[in-house]
């Protein structure tokens, strides 16, 4: 299958590299040089642009960082949609607005051409395993046709439902990463402040009822669990602006619905002080050095 691959950031990178080594026929793009050419000596074709790579697609796959980005891809000055030939299946995995992937969806069809908005879970490690959970907003007619290339990529396909569904599970998701995080972050701390090693208490809440994702694949302290971003100086995995961007749409929403969300306000909140303090870059789980006793 001839398939486009736009945004080859840390997610998108591996997920355009596992298209590819499924043997698909991946034509891929990003702003980013660099990023380009981590792909290109993996033997993934880098088209010059775009528009080029789209250029007789089957298949258009988008990871990008925010609503404006998509946006402007498909339906701004020049957009895709305008260039995308009617029956191509478009695949947006960029977690964004609902409302946004809506937009698109509805200029997509007006056209005869399918978007499903498709964004996922599972992190830098879980793309690269092409283990990702997608959730997915779209016709179920739609979402069998993107099957055979979502399956490449991730382990779990979820329907939530029509267009933006997608979005709105994700939303859902990524709040309660974000204050699951901040808990687990301070139950460790509070602990080492106490003397007790940070390996035994994590394993001990790990298999206790605090357990959760964080201790079981993403311990926030450093030293305890070798293959999390922590271990690694907080680089790669999930940006804390990233996060904030998350809790962002998480409270946008909410206040578009009337539902009270306490904790994810609070969460963005804690989030925005850490970016603002300088670690906007770092992945999301440094949020512990918020609350880690000095010295």
């Amino acid at each position: 299958m001839k398939i486009a691959f736009i945004g080859l950031g840390n997610m998108g990178g591996p997920m355009a590299l596992n298209l590819h080594k499924a043997g698909h026929a991946v034509s891929a793009f990003d702003l980013s040089a660099a990023a380009c050419d981590a792909l290109r000596t993996q033997g993934v074709t880098i088209a010059a642009s775009a528009s080029a790579a789209v250029s007789g697609a089957e298949v258009v796959v988008s990871m990008l960082p925010a609503s404006a980005h998509v946006e402007s891809l498909y339906l701004g000055e020049g957009g895709l949609l305008a260039q995308i030939a009617p029956g191509t299946l478009v695949i947006d995995s960029s977690t964004i607005a609902a409302a946004t992937s809506r937009k698109v969806a509805e200029a997509g069809a007006a056209r005869g051409i399918a978007v499903i908005d498709a964004p996922v879970s599972g992190g830098t490690g879980g793309a690269i395993a092409g283990t990702l959970t997608f959730m997915v907003g779209g016709s179920e007619t739609d979402l069998a046709r993107a099957r055979p290339v979502l399956e490449k990529m991730g382990a779990n396909i979820f329907h939530a439902g029509g267009p933006g569904a997608g979005q709105t599970a994700k939303i859902c998701n990524n709040m309660l990463l974000g204050i699951l995080m901040i808990g687990t972050a301070e139950a460790i701390a509070l602990g080492v402040a106490n003397g007790l090693d940070p390996k035994v208490l994590s394993e001990i809440m790990r298999r206790s009822s605090g357990g959760n994702w964080a201790l079981e694949k993403y311990n926030p302290l450093p030293g305890v669990m070798e293959t999390a971003p922590a271990s690694k100086g907080y680089a790669g995995g999930f940006g804390t602006d990233l996060m904030l961007k998350d809790l962002g749409l998480a409270q946008e929403n909410a206040m578009a619905v009337k539902a009270s969300t306490p904790l994810g306000g609070l969460a963005r909140s804690l989030y925005a002080a850490h970016s603002l303090a300088g670690h906007g870059a770092l992945d999301f789980s440094s949020v512990i050095r918020m609350v880690q006793k000095a010295g």
